[in-house]
């Protein structure tokens, strides 16, 4: 249990300096400063701290049961918290505010509670509207509240988490007030500071309501994904996500994914969490009982989810009007997948016409304890989970689990002619080159010389290379999920003298070197202009524009060996590339 918790405050601790702490850092900072000639402020950074500890606790591991149980949505607490921020804010603008909002504790002996004194109501508020990135140990938490899954060490985590988070949240509002105890024009400009600080809670209440914060997040690449991934929960642990497959702790027994035989994998988790739903009205499971339904999780860019797309349009189109529904829970693996009008234009790209969810904040993923892309889930009439395929292939043995549930369903319904014909298998497993990240939070198959790290850096080609991995030539900035090609640093050096080849020090453009084994290499590439491609078909140059897509880059009809160069113009974005 002690490693555990170790886990759970060093998640929060990291968690703590994430990109996502930002939108509420002034607000943090400037809680510490407030009315600092009084000595209740000097309490007011630990109030707050407090405050947010103790809601953010009890929300995460009761607030989805308390809900459930009362029959209120969900985001019954997060609003509760955004009207309390902005009533505090509202209050240090406006004395008149301030005195009602006081009233209900004027019964309270020689004691006042106010915005100016009182911090432990505005860490409550924060706490309630304060979701962290999701990382690791966070999901595992948030999975054990929302499923009743409590116990002593479940709390003990979720406890050394919060605490990890507030950790450097103590952090500033203590800078804040030490700074509020040494600059005399704080005493001074009381009014000033209380406005400003008013304004700021206000804003960040606006924000919340129109979700800037994940717009931030978006900009703002996040630099601690890899410390998250580090802290991944071990197998067997109460942090473990496990899966349906696997999950023993809620009767699920031995439901083995890809089966071709029906299992009884347990209660399919209702659908939560879902932030639009770009070609369909909202559904639920409750409200298809009596419906065959295949859950299918994916992203628009995936190209194992691609891959896999046209059989699922298949058997929606052919067993639709035997009792089947599917429905796509559009689930992000990079920050411009979050984009409704990105996910909006997949849907059109693929011919999706079954109703899709987007899950961004990857609720209904946990709910299912989901770990790839994609991963269909089979649900009876009844709501009961009854078949589980993760990753791609499957097709032929999903499609005979499908009819007969249908026919179970609805005896003596007229079923269509089987659509798969099982010659679609599989790829086999490591019969191509891994599919390869670029950006760095999940890079591992990089083969250069040079560190592989956030930031600008020029690279060289290595003299030798091994076998199914890349490496970068030229001026590329490296994020947490992608790469982006940059113009030299020395224009006159890149621009060589006319006749004269570039020197071999100052490398003139931005390329990738794979070394793969596959039939079909794609990439996943964004921004705006060209990718010229060197390899076993010669050269020729992509135009790139628009939405981050998938682009084919080599296509043959059988497997080969080989090395394919890449080069990018400055400003093209690269995710990944994806080899079949």
């Amino acid at each position: 249990m002690g490693e555990n918790i170790l886990i759970g405050f060093l998640g929060g601790l990291i968690t703590g300096i994430s990109p996502c702490i930002l939108p509420v850092l002034p607000v943090i900072f400037f809680s510490g400063g407030l009315d600092s000639a009084r000595q209740a402020s000097r309490w007011r950074p630990y109030q707050v701290i407090a405050g947010l500890v103790l809601s953010f606790s009890v929300v995460t591991l009761l607030g989805s049961l308390a809900l459930s149980a009362l029959g209120l949505p969900q985001d019954v607490l997060r609003w509760a918290g955004i009207v309390i921020l902005a009533a505090v804010g509202v209050g240090l603008m406006v004395p008149r505010v301030e005195e009602w909002l006081e009233k209900p504790f004027s019964w309270i002996p020689q004691r006042q509670v106010d915005a100016r004194r009182g911090g432990f109501g505005l860490g409550l508020a924060l706490g309630a509207v304060f979701v962290p990135c999701a990382g690791p140990v966070l999901a595992a938490i948030t999975v054990s509240g929302a499923t009743g899954r409590i116990g002593p060490e479940t709390a003990a985590l979720t406890l050394a988490f919060a605490v990890g988070v507030s950790v450097p949240l103590l952090v500033f509002a203590l800078a804040g007030r030490r700074l509020a105890e040494r600059l005399k024009s704080f005493r001074r400009r009381q009014r000033g500071i209380r406005i400003t600080a008013g304004a700021l809670m206000l804003a960040l209440a606006a924000g919340l309501i129109l979700d800037v914060p994940a717009a931030l997040q978006r900009l703002i690449p996040d630099y601690t994904a890899s410390l998250q991934d580090s802290l991944r929960p071990s197998a067997g642990t109460p942090l473990d996500l496990g899966g349906l497959v696997t999950d023993e702790n809620r009767g699920l027994g031995a439901c083995t994914q890809g089966s071709t035989a029906l299992q009884d994998c347990g209660p399919a988790p209702e659908l939560r969490g879902l932030t639009a739903w770009p070609n369909s009205t909202p559904l639920t499971l409750e409200g298809l009982r009596g419906r065959v339904v295949l859950i299918d999780f994916w992203a628009y860019s995936c190209i194992n989810c691609q891959r896999s797309l046209p059989h699922i349009v298949r058997l929606q189109e052919a067993y639709r009007d035997a009792g089947l529904t599917v429905v796509g829970i559009h689930t992000p693996e990079y920050a411009f997948e979050r984009e409704q009008r990105n996910v909006e234009d997949g849907i059109r790209q693929h011919g999706i016409t079954y109703p899709v969810a987007m899950d961004n904040s990857y609720a209904t993923w946990t709910a299912y304890r989901n770990r790839f892309w994609p991963a269909q889930y089979l649900i009876d009439a009844n709501g009961t989970v009854r078949h589980i395929q993760q990753g791609e292939g499957g097709y032929a043995d999903t499609e005979p689990l499908v009819r007969e549930l249908l026919a179970q369903a609805r005896p003596g319904v007229a079923l269509p002619a089987p659509v798969e014909d099982g010659t679609a298998a599989a790829p086999q497993a490591g019969s191509t080159t891994p599919e390869t990240f670029l950006g760095v939070a999940k890079e591992g198959n990089y083969s250069g010389p040079e560190p592989y790290r956030s930031g600008p850096g020029t690279f060289t080609y290595p003299a030798q290379q091994r076998a199914d991995s890349f490496a970068l030539s030229g001026n590329w900035q490296l994020e947490s999920q992608r790469i982006v090609a940059r113009e030299p640093e020395d224009a006159h050096d890149a621009a060589a003298s006319p006749g004269a080849p570039a020197s071999p020090s100052a490398p003139v453009h931005s390329g990738v070197r794979l070394s793969f084994h596959a039939r079909q290499v794609q990439a996943v590439v964004g921004g705006t202009g060209t990718l010229t491609v060197r390899g076993p078909d010669g050269e020729r140059t992509l135009d790139v524009g628009g939405t981050p897509r998938s682009y084919v880059l080599l296509d043959g009809e059988a497997q080969r060996e080989g090395t394919l160069e890449v080069e990018a113009s400055a400003g093209v974005e690269l995710y990944s590339f994806t080899f079949g």
